[in-house]
């Protein structure tokens, strides 16, 4: 079923495998009126940001199904499979479901010819909407203003933390990139938003021009106590409501506090109660689905996969490695890293950790390749071995290391790995 599905789905652009972008929001209005809007028969909480929007997602949709809503979670890029990218109650949309809808849906791509990218996102609400989801928490592509999901009317709009990305297409300011992501904001739909200055004054102000409420999380969320461990985090923090005690922390590192604490803050304002909240945030990856994001596929030796797509999200995990990290370990880190990245930042992060990197062979033209890593990296002072097949390189670490090395695997969605992948 799945080549079926990725047949139908090649013949449509993929404008950031091509390295162009193709902002507006013309095409996926067409698309979605000939679907029958779909996105007008449940509520919506639309999250950009620059990094963390997909877990603060996963933390908002998890905190929903624990509080008894049939709940919609649309990310992008997937990490396996497509079926990823529409999910309900933690579940992937079964094959079938999308196979039939691409068929379904073959006249009108004919006729509005979307991108990839808008096709599997009008996809998933469509849906959401034929399974009956109560509420549907949509993240963005790149931008927000001119991104396809820009759409929707949420009922909540958040903003994560904003930080140099895409400046290719969104500017190469933070006050520049704001302005993009601060797009999504809708007039007198509530704004929670965790991102810093110069970023939150950029996106107040033109929450101001909108009439919509802002909830900065630096001001409205205070943390009284935190405890980091390995695999999860325990906190208390108090809101200008209440106070949450102990609240377990279901993906691990001070970068997800903030995170939580985020979505926290939006679940307040969907008035989702205090038990809910508990039980989401503790079980956030079984609840909403979510891999890839500081997942612990081995203790002894340590063995880790985390997307971290840029060097903002390769210093959080790194800076969390450190604390559990022997002195004297071994770091071996598997990297790849799109082309539109600053490697040579990630590199010096990495040389930094005195890590030994081997570059992971691209699994796709957007990719950097071996080569073009390789010299990035050792031009920052960074270690750097042969490049290799994601597979192999964990075989080598598996077979050569001791028990207190460590593995990282990182630098992108596209080689995020599944605890099979340390079967011999």
């Amino acid at each position: 079923m799945m080549c079926e599905i990725d047949a139908l789905l090649a013949q449509l652009p993929r404008f950031s495998e091509q390295g162009i972008w193709k902002p507006g929001l013309e095409r996926t209005h067409r698309l979605l009126d000939a679907l029958g809007r779909p996105q007008d028969a449940f509520d919506i909480v639309h999250v950009a940001g620059t990094n963390g929007k997909g877990s603060t997602a996963s933390f908002l949709a998890a905190m929903s199904r624990a509080a008894g809503w049939r709940t919609g979670l649309h990310t992008s890029p997937h990490l396996w499979q497509v079926t990823e990218r529409m999910r309900i109650d933690g579940e992937a949309a079964p094959e079938d479901w999308l196979a039939a809808a691409l068929r379904r849906a073959q006249p009108l791509v004919e006729k509005t010819q979307p991108s990839y990218f808008e096709l599997t996102f009008a996809l998933s609400l469509l849906y959401f909407a034929e399974h009956g989801v109560d509420l549907a928490v949509v993240e963005t592509g790149m931008g927000g203003r001119l991104d396809a999901t820009n759409v929707l009317a949420p009922a909540l709009s958040i903003i994560t933390d904003i930080g140099l990305d895409h400046t290719r297409f969104l500017g190469h300011t933070i006050e520049r990139i704001a302005q993009e992501k601060a797009g999504i904001i809708k007039p007198g739909v509530p704004v929670v938003t965790s991102a810093r200055s110069p970023a939150v004054e950029v996106i107040e102000e033109i929450a101001e021009t909108r009439g919509a409420p802002v909830h900065r999380v630096e001001r409205d969320v205070r943390a009284l106590s935190e405890s980091i461990a390995l695999r999860e985090s325990t906190v208390t923090v108090s809101t200008p409501n209440q106070t949450f005690r102990d609240l377990r922390v279901g993906l691990a590192g001070k970068h997800q506090i903030r995170n939580a604490m985020t979505a926290l803050r939006g679940a307040e304002l969907l008035h989702i109660d205090q038990r809910a909240v508990h039980t989401g945030m503790r079980e956030v990856c079984t609840l909403s689905g979510l891999h890839g994001r500081w997942e612990v596929l081995a203790e002894r030796p340590l063995v880790v996969t985390d997307a971290a797509h840029n060097a903002d999200a390769l210093a959080a995990i790194l800076d969390h490695l450190k604390v559990f990290r022997q002195t004297g370990s071994a770091l071996t880190v598997l990297l790849g890293v799109m082309r539109d990245k600053d490697t040579g930042a990630m590199g010096k992060l990495l040389a930094e950790a005195g890590a030994y990197v081997r570059p992971v062979k691209p699994a796709s033209d957007r990719m950097c390749t071996p080569e073009e890593l390789t010299g990035a990296l050792r031009d920052a002072g960074a270690r750097v071995g042969e490049p290799c097949a994601i597979r192999e390189g964990i075989r080598t670490f598996l077979a050569e290391a001791s028990a207190a090395d460590t593995l990282l695997t990182t630098g992108s969605h596209r080689i995020a790995v599944r605890p099979q992948d340390l079967s011999p």
